[in-house]
């Protein structure tokens, strides 16, 4: 008997499942067959065969051994040049915003917004065709100043050309700075002697106090209109919810985030709706540390039907793109006015932080916390730091940076030392990695999400796309992280790159690891929950410069085919 025929009937035997030598095993529901089977199991990287019944995977090895659970019903998927891999784990990410309509304003290749102009014609024309009567607030999201014509946000005096009779309020692309016509900074009641609030900063017209109309960071929620765009009754966010699901299962992924910002209101309305209906993908959500410590929102470790509470999420700095993320060396190019030793600010008391880390460790319970800046990165590797201190053996925490753009290399010596996860925002390096150089000069710009010297320390690292800032397409990250092309055609750090099995493995089974799911999830691995993706190629034998072309032909996710090309 061979090896892999040994080792499906050693595992089938105990889990009861039989092959020759048990019981005769009970029939497969799909039995999948090719010659591109990528497992991403490095105890058996490839086989020829993989049978899944209900939720799980029962077999998975040559087609001799993997037909022996064919029945009369079992559903038989002949790859050819197609290929079978684990279904993409969304390592970060705020799934909602995928499923949501409104005025959307990106630039390309996401949308058509090239200029100033494009956005006062949008949001005109979002007016007329919505019947937006006078005084009803307009909102908007996507602009992205580094992809203006005009190098700029747009100010109040520019929303004010869309319109004068509508408070009219934008999100910019990473989350981070809104954008308000004067109708919403006078509703709001901002004004010259309205000061900065802590972690945030309005802007003001050069030379005096007047606000601009550009909100950073905490500064946004100042304004009393607009930015919600989200569902007002249970319903709406049932349907949100499952619609958003939808978009990600479209791009292969089974395992979805909502990264941050799920308090105990939504927290309840997800779990009504996951037992109304199961969803069609797992959704983890992270809540706020307050409501988990004080036991308004319960962390959970496994999923019902399809959501869990898979722990908090900290907001430490703003963003790379937009200019306030906390960095320890000043901005080569900083926003608008900013001084020669621009270092941006934090987003959080350091000492609340800590405490909360300190608390959550204590508990395990995992963490996210942002941090795009190396400042930032420093004050949450101090927290885990001070946490662990005295702890023996050091608890499993593997708490995450989310974002990591600025990591230094003496920072991932550290995260190696005390296995704390960065999640790579690897997008970065085409979306934005020509306004990095810009912002950070090259040697900083060049090396945004490190993830070649995270592999050459051995930390163990993911990569994400943070929808709704980009959409999630797993396939285009790959490619990113593996070409680590910018716009502008520029190899932003070639030393760098990702191998193609590296990046699949930081949507795979690394990202189950992030998320404590490796022994049930990540691989097709024997016992493993059957999340599955068909791929229109094998990524591993494709054209580096093809991968984002990759089309997903299926989803599968607890054994349920849920997407088909």
């Amino acid at each position: 008997m061979n090896r892999s025929k040994r080792a499906v009937v050693v595992i089938a035997c105990a889990l009861g499942i039989g092959l020759s030598g048990c019981a005769a095993p009970e029939p497969a529901d799909v039995i999948f067959v090719g010659d591109n089977i990528v497992t991403m199991d490095p105890n058996q990287p490839t086989v020829e065969a993989v049978a899944v019944r209900g939720e799980t995977i029962v077999a998975a090895g040559s087609v001799d051994d993997v037909m022996a659970f064919e029945g009369a019903a079992t559903r038989m998927v002949d790859l050819g040049d197609s290929a079978l891999l684990p279904g993409f784990i969304d390592a970060h990410g705020h799934f909602l915003g995928a499923g949501r309509e409104g005025l959307t304003l990106h630039s390309p290749p996401v949308g058509d917004v090239n200029n100033i102009d494009d956005i006062v014609r949008k949001i005109q024309a979002w007016i007329v065709e919505n019947d937006i009567p006078p005084g009803e607030p307009v909102s908007g999201s996507g602009y992205d100043d580094s992809l203006l014509e005009e190098g700029r946000h747009p100010t109040r005096y520019d929303l004010d050309r869309a319109s004068t009779e509508h408070p009219i309020t934008l999100g910019h692309v990473s989350g981070h700075l809104r954008a308000a016509n004067s109708m919403a900074l006078e509703v709001s009641n901002i004004t010259a002697a309205t000061p900065d609030p802590d972690g945030g900063h309005i802007r003001r017209v050069a030379g005096s106090m007047e606000p601009d109309g550009v909100l950073e960071e905490s500064a946004g929620g100042l304004l009393r209109v607009g930015g919600g765009g989200g569902p007002r009754a249970p319903g709406d966010l049932d349907e949100l919810i499952r619609k958003s699901i939808d978009v990600y299962t479209a791009y292969g992924t089974t395992t979805i985030q909502n990264g941050g910002g799920t308090g105990p209101q939504q927290v309840q309305a997800f779990q009504a709706a996951a037992e109304r209906e199961p969803f069609n993908a797992d959704v983890a959500v992270f809540a706020g540390v307050d409501a988990i410590l004080d036991g308004r929102v319960e962390y959970q470790k496994t999923y019902t039907g399809g959501f869990r509470v898979a722990g908090v999420k900290f907001m430490l700095d703003g963003s790379p793109q937009g200019r306030t993320a906390w960095v320890t060396e000043p901005y080569v190019e900083g926003p608008p006015g900013a001084a020669p030793d621009y270092r941006a600010y934090g987003r959080m008391d350091p000492e609340v932080y800590k405490a909360g880390a300190a608390a959550l460790i204590q508990r395990g319970v995992p963490y996210l916390a942002h941090a795009n800046g190396d400042a930032a990165m420093d004050l949450m590797i101090e927290g885990v730091t001070e946490a662990v201190e005295g702890m023996d053996p050091m608890p499993d925490h593997r708490s995450v940076i989310i974002h990591a753009q600025l990591m230094r290399a003496d920072q991932l010596d550290k995260a190696a030392e005390f296995n704390i996860v960065p999640s790579f925002f690897a997008a970065h390096t085409f979306f934005w990695g020509d306004w990095h150089v810009r912002s950070f000069g090259e040697e900083r710009g060049t090396n945004v999400s490190p993830a070649r010297w995270a592999i050459d320390r051995g930390v163990n690292f993911t990569i994400h796309n943070d929808a709704q800032v980009v959409p999630p397409d797993i396939m285009r990250l790959v490619s990113i992280a593996v070409n680590r092309l910018s716009r502008s055609g520029l190899v932003l750090g070639p030393h760098q790159r990702l191998t193609v099995l590296e990046a699949l493995n930081a949507v795979t089974l690394g990202a189950a690891y992030q998320y404590f799911e490796e022994d049930t999830k990540g691989s097709i691995t024997v016992g493993k929950q059957a999340d599955l993706v068909i791929l229109g190629e094998n990524p591993l034998t494709s054209d580096p410069a093809d991968l984002e072309f990759i089309q997903i032909l299926e989803t599968f996710s607890r054994g349920r085919s849920v997407h088909t090309l």
